[in-house]
């Protein structure tokens, strides 16, 4: 049970962690990452600006790890909403 208790504690924690947005005017309303998901792809960014990587490569490791990211929270969303109407 206390296992079950720290998964959904887990799972609380990323949804509130994704819930950050800012509205830009051109964009409109944007979510932000956190810090450490900014760090991560800035770091990417700069390991292909110095050519360490190719810039291709560089774009799909960034959109790999948003689109895993984005799969993640939607699942923690669920297990939430799920607990929520239990």
């Amino acid at each position: 049970m206390n296992m079950v208790l720290q998964h959904l504690s887990g799972a609380h924690e990323m949804i509130r962690t994704y819930s950050r947005r800012v509205e830009l005017p051109v964009l409109g309303e944007v979510a932000v990452p956190p810090p450490d998901k900014v760090a991560y792809y800035a770091g990417v960014g700069v390991l292909a600006a110095i050519g360490v990587i190719e810039w291709p490569l560089a774009l799909v490791i960034t959109a790999g790890h948003v689109l895993a990211d984005q799969h993640l929270s939607g699942l923690a969303k669920g297990v939430g909403e799920a607990l929520e109407t239990a």
